[in-house]
């Protein structure tokens, strides 16, 4: 798959998974997408701050996106 066409179906499932930050008062942030396959987001409103933030992206976010997309790698958090 193009790098393109990569990233626009990652951002397609991220935007498949936000209700679920949204319902907490959440969102996240699509920033990139490196050589590696790693997807780089940032976690907004509520989830930027919540304690919980890494559980929430490492069970919740990253788990959807590999169910998805096999071949990202790892979601990663910027600050």
């Amino acid at each position: 798959m193009a790098d393109k066409e990569l990233e626009a179906k990652v951002k397609e499932v991220l935007d498949a998974y936000r209700p679920n930050l949204l319902a907490d008062g959440g969102d996240m942030e699509f920033i990139s997408l490196d050589d590696q396959n790693r997807v780089h987001v940032k976690l907004i409103g509520a989830c930027g701050s919540c304690p919980m933030a890494t559980m929430t992206l490492k069970m919740g976010v990253e788990s959807y996106v590999k169910d998805a997309i096999p071949e990202i790698t790892e979601i990663v958090q910027e600050m």
